[in-house]
């Protein structure tokens, strides 16, 4: 590497991109039985560019990472499922955009990007860390890292007309009854320590962490077991209640099935269980960011975004695989050097992630299915007519309640494929407790956003027929 080469290496900015799994978007700011439950995520906000209005798309693990990695929509990538029917087509993953442009790169958490070749095929990182690294952890040191059959709850999913028994993670709450520094995510998070203790100025470096927390599972760290006193947590007033003139097909859902398994008065112990377990994660991202500062903060991108929400009772469902505000509205910022700090009020989706990233990088890049959101760091806006696209298809097999969904400034239109379409005032109604589709007024927003829907996702390889 010739002098000029290293030099140019040497001024390009880092780029820590950080992901929580299943965290709700009011859980940033959130101050609950006196505590806040996320400090450290909320300085980085104020320290940030913090998009107040982005959407996951889609409220599933594999195809909302695989969507923020490759840039494409889960019908474009051909993940549309967390695994089974459906191949991923061969695009490039942020990880590999970086690789093959000098960084060093490591890869450390869960693995939930579903590539063709597998991403550790295509990206020669410098450090690699998964759930098999974990495992293999978690064996030397006798624990079981499975799930345990009392973290799970039987559910019937229509399958294309074919009713299948299937197990799902339920609310169920327990202490974690090893070490808390054996917890898969304390795990993680020395792993990536480790790495940024190797950091040096030679070359840019990309530290993608993954943490699993606050997912289902409800098994808590002892440290932070009750950490929000349940008698002390209030709740929103739509707990245990379902949408006026809401979908039928929401019936016979995943969540609305979950939530069934769940008592009234226990929705304070697993609310209380996923704020402390999105505390733990947040101590975990603090560390990692103290870290960061105290090796070269003035030349490093700091992200942070989760691939989904969670309901939580909300609307009588638990988990996510719906189009309610609690599943597909997401918290994602970006702290930026020389940047200042903003709030955004304009809709993003999770593909506008990687191409923002690639630009303010330098990095070249083929033609995404996101836009680049580069122009609010260099002092200029948004356009205030964005509109995010969600779907949902099933979890591992293709299921009959299919969704797909388009979200503007005010409103939120939801075609359902087997039951009746939903249209949401957000800014009337944020909680989403009637839906309005049927209703004269709205006619015409109801025709025009299942136009875009269908123009959008027919355009991006959907198989659905609208």
């Amino acid at each position: 590497m010739n002098v000029e080469r290293v030099i140019n290496m040497r001024e390009k900015k880092n780029l820590v991109f950080i992901m929580t799994d299943q965290q709700r978007v009011d859980t940033i700011f959130m101050v609950q039985d006196g505590k806040e439950v996320t400090p450290n995520l909320n300085k980085l906000a104020k320290e940030s560019i913090n998009f107040n209005r982005a959407y996951s798309t889609c409220p599933l693990c594999v195809p909302a990472r695989t969507a923020i990695a490759t840039g494409k929509h889960p019908t474009s990538n051909g993940v549309v499922l967390n695994r089974g029917e459906v191949e991923p087509t061969d695009y490039k993953a942020i990880h590999q955009y970086l690789r093959e442009d000098g960084y060093r790169v490591a890869h450390i958490g869960i693995n939930h990007v579903r590539v063709k070749p597998h991403l550790t095929e295509s990206v020669d990182f410098d450090v690699y860390i998964d759930e098999d690294s974990y495992k293999d952890y978690a064996n030397s040191k006798g624990i079981n890292p499975k799930r345990c059959k009392e973290d799970a709850s039987e559910v019937t999913e229509d399958q294309n007309g074919t009713y299948v028994k299937k197990t799902y993670s339920n609310a169920r709450v327990s202490q974690w009854q090893n070490d808390d520094m054996d917890h898969k995510d304390t795990y993680f998070c020395s792993k990536a320590l480790d790495f940024l203790d190797t950091i040096d100025d030679d070359k840019p470096y990309a530290l993608f962490l993954y943490l699993w927390a606050p997912h289902p599972p409800l098994v808590v760290p002892k440290s932070y077991y009750i950490k929000f006193n349940p008698d002390k947590i209030r709740l929103p007033e739509n707990i245990g209640k379902t949408t006026l003139n809401e979908s039928k097909s929401h019936e016979f859902n995943c969540p609305r099935q979950l939530a069934y398994t769940v008592d009234s008065d226990y929705w304070k112990e697993v609310w209380s269980a996923h704020l402390s377990l999105a505390n733990y994660a947040d101590n975990l991202i603090g560390k990692v960011i103290d870290k960061v500062n105290s090796i070269n903060k003035d030349n490093t991108i700091t992200l942070f975004t989760v691939d989904h929400g969670e309901h939580l009772g909300q609307h009588n469902m638990y988990q996510k695989m719906e189009m309610y505000e609690q599943a597909i509205h997401i918290p994602f910022m970006m702290k930026v050097p020389d940047v200042k700090p903003r709030e955004v009020n304009e809709v993003v989706s999770h593909i506008d992630i990687l191409p923002t990233v690639l630009d303010l990088l330098n990095i070249k890049h083929e033609k995404l299915d996101g836009n680049s959101l580069n122009a609010l760091f260099n002092g200029g806006n948004l356009s205030t007519d964005r509109i995010a696209f969600s779907q949902y298809s099933g979890n591992r097999p293709i299921v009959s309640q299919i969704r797909r969904a388009v979200i503007t400034d005010r409103y939120k239109y939801v075609y359902d494929v087997v039951g009746s379409p939903e249209l949401y005032d957000l800014e009337k109604d944020p909680l989403e407790m009637e839906n309005i589709a049927d209703k004269e007024q709205v006619k015409e927003i109801v025709s025009d956003l299942h136009k875009k829907c269908k123009e959008y996702f027919v355009a991006h390889n959907d198989w659905v027929k609208y």
